[in-house]
């Protein structure tokens, strides 16, 4: 199957305004949460959000100047490498229930609908930004290679989670403190079971989830109603 001339027909405005739709909705809902309880550190949640739009957008960029022919261009490797770089902020909500007994406290069903709602949102948006790159890379080298690049995709952005929610970086500490994220990455490297269930299994697990993740919704993508049965 030709994945990327499939969403060419198809169009991604459907999903993206759905995504608007959600996003927009949990953002409604986020700044009625500040109103009604004072606590203006219910916004970590639009900012996180707004942040998980980010793979989707590198991504929508580079499938639109793959598909004009711009298959070289160093333009479409640059912002590839922001999509990767940017792409665990789509999952990283999910770590955002840790202030469910901190920042968050007092209804505690609400806010976990609401935390766990905008984590929804963005983890769709990592799916969308990650089916995009998976049809580039599919069409052009083959599913394998498509296959691989999701497994490791998925892989890094456990592991950038980690480093998001352990060790407090940020993507774009990438570009401003280079040395001392290196350093980082460095020390764990040398040291990966120095503390096995924060320093390994929540990497491996969070990567994990993901490419689970992944692989259900890209299988419901490729969900075919009966003929003559049901009509979308």
């Amino acid at each position: 199957m030709n994945d990327a001339k499939t969403i060419s027909d198809r169009g991604a405005a459907i999903p993206v305004l759905a995504l608007l739709f959600a996003s927009a909705v949990g953002v409604l809902l986020t700044a009625l949460r500040v109103k009604w309880t004072g606590n203006i550190r219910y916004l970590l949640l639009v900012w996180n959000l707004l942040l998980a739009w980010l793979p989707l957008l590198f991504a929508l960029a580079v499938y639109r100047r793959y598909e004009r022919g711009e298959r070289q261009d160093w333009k479409i490797f640059t912002l590839a490498v922001l999509w990767i770089l940017f792409l665990p902020n789509a999952s990283y909500i999910f770590t955002d229930l840790i202030h469910l007994n901190t920042w968050f406290n007092g209804h505690y069903w609400v806010d976990l609908s609401l935390i766990l709602m905008v984590a929804l949102t963005g983890f769709l948006l990592g799916f969308m930004s990650l089916y995009l790159m998976h049809s580039i890379v599919a069409h052009r080298w083959g599913q394998i290679a498509g296959w691989a690049l999701i497994a490791s995709a998925t892989g890094l952005s456990g592991f950038g989670i980690y480093l998001g929610r352990i060790l407090r970086w940020n993507s774009w500490d990438v570009l401003v403190h280079p040395v001392q994220l290196s350093g980082s990455v460095g020390h764990w490297a040398a040291h990966p079971l120095a503390n096995p269930a924060t320093n390994f299994a929540f990497p491996l697990f969070f990567g994990t989830f993901l490419f689970l993740g992944y692989v259900m919704l890209y299988a419901l993508t490729h969900l075919q109603p009966a003929r003559g049965r049901v009509a979308a």
